[in-house]
């Protein structure tokens, strides 16, 4: 019987029930779980399975959360040390379905398991969810089970997943940083606008003291935050909703935004080198998987990150199909480095490309390691410093009036 879950990319629809009962061929005694639309529909799936149900019950329903690249990570890198243990696939399966603490994460993979034991290969079976597992992932498995390797491949497709996690943890800690630090700094100013400043209009009115210049300012700011504040803050919490929406669905858009964010200052040098080298830890671990060079680009495009990348990986594609060779495509979409094009051209005459590919994502990320760590040395400081002068220039022009009303300032 076909399987009834949609290719959506979403864990398999239906109830997840659990099972004990006895394997028909061994009559073993076996325990797991099944997903179905309901307790006849699970004993049918069983029987399938050759499993003779002793008893069943509803597997009761939990909070979920989103399964993350983190869990797919963790479960690559359980499935991998399993098979390398000598752990059937089935049952490989089921152990880390079992004992995974998100249920959304337990019910993708029971679903998964299901394809396989009707006999969908592994690959075709991850293909179904591209949510989770994209091109580069499934045709490394498919190269697995094609040569008979797989445990050795999920090794090493684990490390690669976990090396790429890691260098966009450290990007995006790194661009988040000033930005919460900023966004707090700018929450502490509106509350000083919207209710500090106004109290102390209040009393120089009641005074009737002549105020300074700054001051004049700062209270006609803060008469337009306590007018227009909460609009202001709907208005921008519309806008930056607007613009991701539009961001999810402009592909110009999203080329925009990927081009601005290579050319930052500071963190744009960053982002290219991280791009790079997950660009180049994609391309040698598929070409050391045995994936035909060609294909592998077709990977290597959609892993990317970057639509400036993707563009140029299509086009590289093109350009080697023609029978051109990498490095000349690689030096002719005039977007990566001369060391990479170099080692390229290197690995090519040696036949080593895999291997120089290897050590070109290594060196690009400790760079990103250096990188990131320098800059985030230098800009915790650098950050303080504006905040301390945004927040001193308020202090200042608030309590200005009270030091000239007391002769400290002529």
């Amino acid at each position: 019987m076909a399987s009834t879950r949609p290719s959506s990319g979403r864990p398999a629809k239906g109830r997840r029930f659990a099972f004990e009962g006895k394997n028909t061929y061994t009559e073993r005694l076996v325990r797991g779980e099944v997903v179905a639309e309901n307790e006849e529909d699970a004993k049918r799936k069983l029987q399938r399975r050759g499993i003779r149900p002793t008893h069943i019950s509803r597997v009761k329903s939990v909070r979920t959360r989103a399964i993350t690249q983190e869990d797919i990570t963790v479960f690559t890198r359980q499935l991998a040390a399993m098979l390398k243990a000598g752990l059937p696939l089935l049952q490989a399966f089921e152990i880390i379905a079992r004992g995974h603490a998100n249920p959304a994460a337990t019910q993708l993979l029971t679903g998964i398991r299901a394809d396989v034991e009707q006999g969908s290969p592994l690959s075709a079976s991850f293909a179904k969810h591209p949510k989770y597992f994209d091109r580069f992932y499934c045709n490394l498995v498919a190269a697995g089970e094609t040569g008979g390797v797989l445990e050795n491949l999920l090794d090493k497709l684990a490390a690669y997943k976990e090396k790429t996690l890691a260098i966009k943890k450290k990007v995006k800690t790194m661009l988040m940083y000033p930005m919460a630090v900023m966004a707090v700094a700018a929450g502490l100013v509106f509350v000083m606008m919207r209710f500090v400043l106004p109290a102390f209009k209040e009393i120089y009115t009641n005074m009737g003291a002549q105020l300074p210049l700054m001051t004049q300012y700062a209270m006609t700011l803060s008469d337009l935050v306590v007018e227009y504040g909460w609009l202001m803050l709907v208005a921008a919490v519309a806008a930056v909703v607007t613009l991701h929406r539009l961001h999810a669905k402009s592909y110009a858009l999203q080329k925009r935004t990927d081009a601005m964010l290579l050319h930052l200052p500071l963190f744009g040098n960053i982002v290219r080198k991280a791009t790079t080298a997950r660009w180049l830890r994609t391309l040698s671990t598929l070409f050391a998987a045995g994936v035909p060079l060609v294909e592998a680009l077709d990977s290597v495009a959609a892993a990317s990150g970057n639509l400036l990348y993707e563009e140029a990986t299509h086009d590289i594609r093109t350009s080697v199909n023609q029978g051109m060779s990498l490095a000349s495509s690689m030096q002719a979409a005039d977007i990566f480095p001369n060391m990479v094009v170099q080692m390229a051209a290197v690995g090519e005459e040696s036949g080593a490309l895999d291997d120089m590919l290897n050590k070109a994502a290594e060196f690009y990320e400790n760079e990103v390691d250096n990188s990131v760590s320098r800059l985030s040395a230098l800009i915790e400081p650098v950050i303080m410093v504006i905040i301390g002068l945004i927040i001193g220039t308020l202090l200042i022009a608030m309590y200005l009036p009270l030091l000239n009303l007391g002769g400290v300032v002529s």
